[in-house]
């Protein structure tokens, strides 16, 4: 099961909304690391506890994926409960069409940021992290210690803020190099809660079409915004696809460039080589090389790379390494021949 969570903020598996919020102000409060100025360390570990299990539990979705498959489950090791796809923290169920499943991960919120939208502030005992932070704050702050003052906040609403906005969920999305060679299209089905005219949560499905451009890189971000599930007085979260490359058998990217390297034997680097490729768009190839090829020999084939982002009209090159395979014995009379060909 891992972390206990309902443990951490001291509450039972039926407790409702308003149960965990008393619970999260009064933890909140008694471990803020501010307050804790002799145990600063231990006060800030259950701080952020307190925060990531509250987070956790007041969340309909992540509550229902921890109660079933506890800390691991919701943390990416199984896919969430009654789901062909997977989640993510705020948001949306997600199943991508032709490559594998995504995973669910959720990443906690800040502990500052929770305590800010319940008091207004992150750091009540005025940052002090020394000594006397808490006799200070209470000149400041009077009451600040007493079920008054939680109650004070109308429920555990933050004072004059406007709604929070959820992090953003990052998916990655695989994609081979030949479609980051010629581009395509991919479409993600995601399924996700929002809330109708009367306040009440529905589930519904979109598809979010992702028009990858030619050169694309490892690491470049797709973003659609505030697409994430819908919660009173939270803006949803963007969803961020995230491209990664797969590996390919022949070819290795280099920013712009491409790498392939041919394994020949000793008489064809030294009498000459003709390579022989399949582009990534289909086309063949062909690269005589009539210099002797030496271990380190390189051929550069201008314009033969990935497209350049910017304009898909230039590509990178192509670089054409060798692994030349020596003979492992040779016979006397192959020797003699060797020497004969090739004098010192």
């Amino acid at each position: 099961m891992g972390v206990d969570y309902y443990k951490i903020l001291q509450v039972d598996k039926n407790a409702k909304d308003e149960d965990l919020k008393k619970a999260y102000r009064k933890l909140a409060m008694k471990w803020h690391p501010d307050k804790n100025p002799n145990n600063k360390r231990e006060a800030e570990a259950k701080f952020k506890q307190i925060a990531e299990a509250y987070e956790v539990l007041s969340d309909s979705q992540k509550r229902a994926i921890y109660d079933q498959y506890g800390e691991e489950g919701l943390k990416g090791q199984v896919p969430p409960p009654g789901s062909a796809g997977a989640g993510g923290p705020g948001g949306a169920t997600f199943f991508q069409t032709g490559d594998g499943p995504n995973v669910f991960r959720f990443n906690p919120r800040n502990a500052d940021d929770i305590f800010a939208e319940f008091f207004g502030f992150s750091s009540p005992f005025g940052g002090m992290g020394g000594g006397g932070g808490g006799t200070r704050s209470s000149s400041r702050f009077p009451g600040m210690f007493s079920d008054d003052f939680f109650g004070s906040f109308g429920g555990g609403g933050s004072m004059n803020q406007g709604p929070q906005k959820a992090p953003p969920i990052e998916i990655r999305l695989p994609c081979t190099l030949e479609e980051l060679y010629k581009g395509t299209t991919k479409k993600m089905k995601i399924s996700r809660e929002i809330l109708d005219a009367s306040g009440k949560t529905m589930t519904v499905e979109e598809i979010l079409t992702i028009d990858i451009k030619p050169g694309w890189k490892k690491g470049t971000k797709i973003t659609f915004p505030e697409k994430g599930n819908e919660q009173p007085n939270v803006i949803p979260a963007d969803i961020v696809f995230v491209i990664d490359e797969k590996p390919h058998d022949v070819f290795t990217r280099d920013g712009n460039d491409l790498i392939v390297t041919q394994k020949i034997p000793l008489v064809d680097a030294l009498a000459g080589y003709t390579v022989n490729l399949t582009t990534l768009d289909g086309r063949r190839l062909t690269v005589p090389i009539n210099n002797v090829i030496h271990p380190k020999y390189e051929e550069v084939v201008p314009r033969e790379g990935m497209p350049i982002p910017k304009d898909p009209s230039k590509k990178g090159n192509l670089k054409i390494k060798f692994d030349i395979k020596f003979p492992t014995r040779l016979t006397p009379e192959q020797k003699a021949g060797i020497k004969r060909l090739l004098p010192p």
